[in-house]
Parts: structure tokens; C-alpha cells; sequence
């Protein structure tokens, strides 16, 4: 939970300094690249500081990817993917605290300031008017697909595996890399813990059940479930992949090797 909640607390926190900022001040408070290293800074200190203690996954789509893996007791599955939206929910009511003021100050250019269209995007993801679902429903596969495959390649004890202490870094620079590739379409959600909880404090905050059923999303009025269901889609083709084309690969020595060795990784089950 506690990850999970400096994830999206930093993160999201970057998307209203930059939405906010551009007109509710005279200053210039970032751009998308300060949305990019919030994320990818949040994962890295919610990584270290919960890692030792639960893997520090802060996404259910990670969650799950590691009980396919046979890294998680599937009865814990549940119970995370619960702390992560609770976390997730928590960091909303918090931003929104911080930034109540300026939500109120912001220049909607005749939108209602507790808005989809002017406020919606610092709690969830939204499309782009352009985008369709199924290349909406790829966009978010995709990018939870490649997190998971770096995720897997970082932590794995039999690959080139990373330093105990620089995973977290490493996790961060990945998180990161992906909004500076992928983030035009609808934001690179890719948790649905990140999405969900946030979208269901706006929706009894103030903004609506628009947030749900988005009449200014263009071709995808019912956008919510994507980010929920497209990123544990992704995340279990990684999985699969991973093991096809990385796994069954390792030498068979260098596997016995560390298991004679007693080498475990931070223990998650």
C-alpha cells in the first residue's frame, strides 16, 4: 500500500504542478518530462522503501505477473491488489488536499474546473480524441508488456541480474522510459491501481460519474476499463514471453549453481 501510494502521490503530484501551474500561476511549473521522471522517481523510492518488504510491486499487473511466475502465493494476489488501490486512493484524497486551492484558481477556458476536460487528467488517464479502442486497448497492453519484461530482466537471479541496491534505480529509469516513449496516446497508465482508485475519488469528489462514462472522449465514451483490464493482459503475455524466450534459455548449471548457493530473491510469498 505504502509504495503504491508514493507512486501515484509523486507522480500524479507532477501531473497537477503541471496542469495547475499553467494557468492558475505566472510560472512555468514542467512539461511532460516532469510528469515522466515523477513517475519514474515515485517507482524508485516506493521500490526501495517497500522492497525488501513485499517486492514492493505497487501495481496489481506486476502482482500478477508474479504469481504466474510462481513468485507469489496466489492467495496473497487478492489481498495486494486491495492494499495497492487503497494506496492508490489515498495519495488521490492527498493531492487533492495539497491542491484544492488551485483547482478552484485554474482557468478552464469555459469548462467547469471540476472537470474530464480540465482537471479529470491529474487523477486518471483519458484518450486522446483521436484514438480508437483497439489502438487504445494495444497502447496499454504494450507499455505494461515492455515494463514487465524489464521488471523480469532486472530481477532475474540467472540473467544478467542488477545489484540488490540499484534495482529500484533501475525499475525508476524504466518507468520513465516508457512515459518518454509511449505516454502521447492516453497517458501510460499501465497499473491499474494508478488508474482506477484515482478515477473512483474523482467521481465522488466533485468531477462526477463522467469519469466513467466520458462524453468528451471522442470514439471511447467508456475508456475506464481499458487501463484496468489491458494491463493484466500485458502483463501475463510478458510473462509467457519471458519464459519462452529468456528462461528456458538459462544454462543449466548456472541455475543449479544458484540454487545450491541458496540464492533467493527479496522474498514476495
Amino acid at each position: 500500500m505504502f509504495a503504491t501510494f508514493l507512486l501515484v502521490t509523486i507522480g500524479n503530484g507532477a501531473v497537477a504542478q503541471v496542469i495547475l501551474g499553467a494557468t492558475a500561476s505566472s510560472f512555468d511549473f514542467g512539461s511532460q518530462l516532469s510528469i515522466n521522471l515523477g513517475y519514474g522517481l515515485g517507482g524508485m523510492i516506493g521500490a526501495f522503501m517497500a522492497g525488501g518488504v513485499t517486492g514492493a510491486h505497487m501495481n496489481p499487473a506486476v502482482t500478477l505477473a508474479m504469481a504466474l511466475r510462481g513468485k507469489l502465493n496466489w492467495l496473497k494476489v487478492i489481498p495486494y491488489w486491495a492494499a495497492q488501490l487503497l494506496g492508490a486512493f489515498l495519495s488521490s484524497v492527498m493531492i487533492f488536499g495539497v491542491y484544492q486551492d488551485a483547482l478552484y484558481a485554474v482557468d478552464c477556458h469555459g469548462s467547469a474546473q471540476l472537470s474530464v476536460n480540465c482537471t479529470g487528467g491529474i487523477f486518471a488517464s483519458y484518450p486522446q480524441p483521436y484514438l480508437s479502442l483497439g489502438t487504445g486497448f494495444m497502447d496499454q497492453f504494450f507499455g505494461t508488456f515492455l515494463l514487465l519484461l524489464g521488471i523480469f530482466g532486472i530481477t532475474d537471479v540467472n540473467n544478467n541480474e542488477a545489484k540488490q541496491g540499484m534495482k529500484p534505480v533501475l525499475v525508476g529509469m524504466l518507468i520513465t522510459a516508457i512515459g518518454l516513449s509511449y505516454g502521447l496516446n492516453c497517458g501510460y497508465a499501465i497499473n491499474p491501481a494508478r488508474d482506477f482508485a484515482p478515477r473512483l475519488f474523482t467521481a465522488i469528489s466533485g468531477w462526477g460519474w463522467d469519469v466513467f462514462v466520458c462524453e468528451e472522449c471522442a470514439h471511447i465514451r467508456q475508456w475506464w476499463w481499458v487501463p484496468v483490464v489491458a494491463p493484466l493482459v500485458g502483463a501475463a503475455t510478458a510473462t509467457l514471453v519471458y519464459w519462452l524466450l529468456i528462461e528456458v534459455l538459462h544454462p543449466k548449471d548456472k541455475t543449479k549453481k544458484n540454487e545450491e548457493e541458496g540464492y533467493t530473491p527479496v522474498p514476495t510469498a
